[in-house]
């Protein structure tokens, strides 16, 4: 007789883990609030669906700052290759874009998601629109699951209901809850690729993108995280793909403070920016210091630069000194930004925090607590930076987690 599973949560890990559990012939129920399973994940990668990064094991392992350990297990028996290979072999082509970032060829995480629908269709996983509720615990052993509608009991739960990140689609913290009362530790939950909020520079600076930017973060004096890439000013501070990857580094707010520094010529070295400015600035000798920079910078950051150089706007361009032109090329190469904090979890691509994971057995992502309980992707406390990195983590521990569950005597 086939094992009885429910998987508790439609994301990405869950249905992974759902697909897995019925591959080694278990009975599966995978419950799902949502009308649409894979909600998050068809927002991903700005829909796209950057679903991992083609790359080794220790590379992944390097782009995960928090319990990396713990995943080496998963990954190392369903690594990103076996996650290309899986999706491929549902009918969806994938690319390998700049940073080995793997995206389906459609550009559609749609495409993603429905392969994954089809294929629970194909196994014959029952999914339900309901919510659980609580946990059925006996003896140690978990039996079942109540939801809002029924009852339903299973020698084994995957508890796959992500973190707290982008509530509106599902992500409510409620499989947390439902872990607490199994007895386990929820470690605090904070955003991870989260804009950033700085100290009302931002205001004057909003709609303004910069490509092809180098960006520092320090913690305190210390450098945390160096990169080049993208930015984009808010009106609340700063977001991009390169602020999202620097704030998983920020994880001591309230203890620590944290700044950045914006290299906006990352191709050139200080030298060769001196000589840009000179000649600028001999184009320009006979005019106020605030209109030298219109070939050098964008009109809406001229303002700020001229302000962070303490050279006069009104002084004129022949006059700037030797000693003012050495403070401005400083400015240019380490444009500073203070950050007052990150923003709400709810803003955040993904959870850090969850359940501690020296409480799961690495190798199964079974409970150390309670027999037959499971977990997998977001709801752990384990996440990664930008890149598809965390929905490898999703896809190698819904994996893990569906064939023990499915295999456990």
């Amino acid at each position: 007789m086939s094992r009885k599973i429910v998987v508790i949560g439609g994301g990405a890990a869950g249905m992974m883990a759902a697909v897995s559990a019925a591959e080694q012939g278990a009975s599966v129920t995978l419950l799902e609030p949502n009308e649409r399973l894979g909600k998050k994940l068809n927002i991903t990668g700005k829909g796209r669906c950057n679903l991992t990064n083609n790359t080794g094991a220790g590379e992944l392992m390097a782009n995960i700052p928090r319990n990396g350990k713990f995943l080496y297990s998963s990954f190392s028996r369903f690594n990103a290759q076996d996650t290309m290979a899986f999706f491929e072999n549902l009918g969806v082509p994938l690319k390998t874009e700049r940073g080995n970032r793997v995206f389906p060829a459609s550009d559609r995480a749609f495409d993603v998601s429905a392969a994954l629908e089809r294929r629970l269709k194909k196994l014959g996983v029952r999914v339900l629109r309901e919510r659980a509720k609580t946990l059925e615990i006996e003896d140690g052993a978990v039996r079942g699951v109540s939801g809002e509608r029924g009852r339903y009991p299973a020698e084994a739960v995957i508890l796959a209901t992500g973190g707290v990140s982008y509530p509106a689609t599902g992500s409510t913290g409620e499989g947390h809850r439902m872990a607490a009362e199994a007895g386990h530790t929820v470690t605090p939950l904070q955003g991870s690729l989260v804009p950033l909020r700085d100290f009302g520079m931002g205001k004057s600076l909003q709609g303004l993108s910069l490509r092809n930017v180098g960006l520092t973060a320090f913690e305190d004096s210390k450098k945390i995280y160096t990169d080049f890439g993208e930015l984009v000013f808010t009106h609340f501070g700063l977001s991009g793909p390169l602020i999202l990857s620097a704030s998983a580094h920020m994880r001591r707010f309230g203890e620590r403070a944290y700044h950045l520094e914006i290299d906006l010529k990352p191709a050139l070295d200080e030298t060769a920016l001196d000589r840009r400015l000179l000649s600028d600035f001999e184009k320009y000798s006979n005019q106020d210091f605030c209109n030298a920079l219109n070939d050098l910078l964008p009109r809406k950051l001229i303002p700020e630069i001229v302000r962070a150089s303490g050279i006069g706007p009104r002084q004129k361009v022949r006059d700037v000194t030797r000693e003012q032109r050495r403070g401005l090329l400083q400015v240019l190469k380490r444009f500073p930004v203070l950050i007052a904090g990150p923003c709400p979890v709810e803003d955040a691509i993904v959870t850090s925090g969850g359940v501690k994971v020296q409480e799961v057995n690495p190798t199964t992502l079974e409970s150390k607590l309670v027999k037959g309980l499971y977990f997998s992707g977001e709801i752990l406390d384990a996440d990664a930076y930008t890149g598809g990195f965390n929905l490898q983590i999703a896809w190698s521990t819904g994996r893990a987690a569906g064939i023990a569950a499915a295999e456990r005597e």
